[in-house]
């Protein structure tokens, strides 16, 4: 009997069974992995990550668990938080659209309108913060924050993907390359081929790219409201996101360098499996040379004239002294549209008779 296990999968699980042991679900499991709660370790057989059994007991062994743990990736939206931090919904979006509540996910409702969720545990200590409190307090908001509002600011979509580009550098690891596909995949592929110019290497980042939250069918419109969203969009911030890049680049390249196996090399010869040129359409230079005009055959032309019959009549006629010769025919086909014509006549087999006007003027003649 074969043995198809590892010493790996007999010491970590998969996620699905993590979720089970630790009493999550599956958005509260994902959650504390990107917060680093819970540990995960790369698969060797290239698949996702998984979880060590003995990062399982730790988490177990706990205080409170399993409410301690699922209190720590609770969140909540603008109603909860506001409830939750005693001040009034106008006011929590207003502190959260000026970039002071920094949201953790965020989900597309039936309408299609983003609801931006937040982690209890830092609303509870943004509240508990006395320098805080003339925020949350005040009759007004601030001056500063009621103008910037007036302008149209809202950091909120910036500020998740500054939290969301720190989870997936976390879960990189060590991996230069991983780091570097972490900051592309939040760029714009335009941005992405004007700071890493080789075309190997973005299909290699390519490779390495992160899986971003799904919101939808891939090409509808919540599909593309989200991804808009996980773009960045600002011109600093998307100089600041370059930056990174470049500097992870130079990271990547110099630890693990794009094979150069992988460039393209000229071939010696002519490559077997690559088929011939096709023939120009020009003369062939090793071809003899073509035939004499009177050696080659008269082309096929159309019906021809009277006057030309009568020209082929006489060309063609054999001379006097072999009379009992048959005249050949012309070249070329001949058809019945004219009933004169040398092929539709039967042969003369004898001299030709002489015109009757000629033998009228001899019998005149004689006596």
């Amino acid at each position: 009997m074969s043995h198809t296990g590892t010493t790996s999968d007999r010491l970590t699980c998969a996620p699905s069974r993590a979720v089970r042991e630790l009493g999550l679900k599956r958005g509260e499991f994902d959650l504390a992995v990107n917060l680093g709660l819970i540990r995960t370790v790369p698969d060797e057989g290239g698949g996702g990550p998984r979880v060590a059994l003995a990062e399982i007991d730790r988490l177990r062994s706990g205080d409170g668990f399993p409410h301690a743990l699922r209190d720590r990736v609770a969140t909540v939206g603008t109603t909860e938080g506001a409830k939750l931090m005693e001040v009034a919904p106008t006011r929590f979006t207003s502190l959260a659209r000026y970039g002071l509540l920094i949201p953790v996910k965020f989900y597309l409702n039936r309408y299609r309108a983003v609801v931006w969720l937040y982690l209890a545990e830092e609303l509870r200590q943004f509240a508990a913060e006395g320098c805080h409190a003339r925020l949350l307090t005040a009759r007004r908001t601030p001056s500063e924050i009621r103008d910037a509002l007036k302008a149209g600011m809202d950091r909120r979509p910036r500020n998740w993907r500054g939290r969301h580009i720190g989870f997936l550098t976390r879960q990189a690891g060590d991996d230069p390359w991983a780091r570097a596909a972490a900051v592309a995949c939040l760029l714009d592929p335009a941005d992405v081929a004007y700071v890493v110019r080789d075309p190997r290497e973005r299909s290699r980042l390519a490779r390495r790219r992160p899986r971003l939250p799904a919101h939808g069918a891939p090409g509808s419109p919540a599909a593309e409201l989200a991804e808009t969203l996980m773009t960045a969009s600002e011109p600093d911030e998307v100089a600041w996101f370059r930056a990174d890049l470049a500097h992870t680049m130079e990271t990547a390249r110099r630890h693990h360098p794009v094979a150069d196996a992988l460039s393209p090399k000229p071939s010696a010869g002519p490559d077997p499996l690559v088929p011939p040129p096709a023939p120009s359409a020009g003369p062939d230079p090793l071809a003899p040379p073509p035939a004499p005009a009177a050696d080659r055959p008269a082309p096929t032309s159309p019906t021809p004239s009277h006057g030309l019959l009568s020209w082929l009549r006489r060309t063609h006629r054999r001379p006097a002294d072999e009379p009992g010769r048959t005249a050949s025919p012309p070249a070329g086909p001949l058809t019945d549209e004219f009933p004169d014509a040398p092929g539709s006549a039967p042969e003369e087999t004898g001299p030709r008779r002489r015109s009757c006007s000629v033998r009228r003027r001899r019998s005149a003649a004689s006596p």
